[in-house]
């Protein structure tokens, strides 16, 4: 997705949960918890993969996509299909998303990435996609623009 940015993966996190149910640390009980709604969402609006659960190994994975967002309203917090993320991106300025994996067989669960999508993330004046906005970000960007006019730009986005 053109407009995806501020990505933060939570890889390094998964490894040392499992590590820490393979040391005994940990149960299966405390990591396999996913809840009704969740498993829910990933059967009805989930994303399948070739990924194999890192717990039961007899299923593969499914990634679910939450949004969140002041403009969403009603929506925040809804789980979303993958083909619905560029639509959205397009309609709304910014959103945050959760990917969250799920195994329907044994119910584990684990946050995957979260990142930002919206039309703020796209280059130029484009971001509210008026002329206004393309003379504000020519004018925060001008050689004689004084620091008043950047931070008010910054703080636009």
């Amino acid at each position: 997705m053109r407009t995806q940015r501020q990505v933060v993966d939570y890889s390094l996190r998964k490894r040392a949960v499992l590590r820490e149910l393979l040391a005994g640390q940990v149960g299966t009980y405390d990591v396999c918890d996913a809840s009704p709604y969740l498993k829910n969402a990933a059967r009805f609006h989930g994303e399948p993969t070739e990924e194999r659960c890192p717990i039961c190994r007899s299923e593969n994975l499914t990634h679910v996509h939450y949004i969140y967002g002041d403009e969403l309203k009603q929506s925040a917090g809804q789980a979303r299909t993958l083909a619905e993320l560029p639509v959205l991106a397009m309609t709304l300025r910014e959103f945050q998303v959760f990917v969250v994996e799920v195994c329907l067989g044994c119910s584990w669960n684990h946050l995957v990435e979260q990142f930002l999508l919206g039309r703020d993330g796209l280059a130029g004046g484009a971001e509210n996609g008026s002329d206004q906005g393309a003379a504000d970000a020519s004018a925060a960007t001008a050689p004689g623009a004084g620091p008043a006019v950047r931070r008010r730009r910054e703080a636009q986005r």
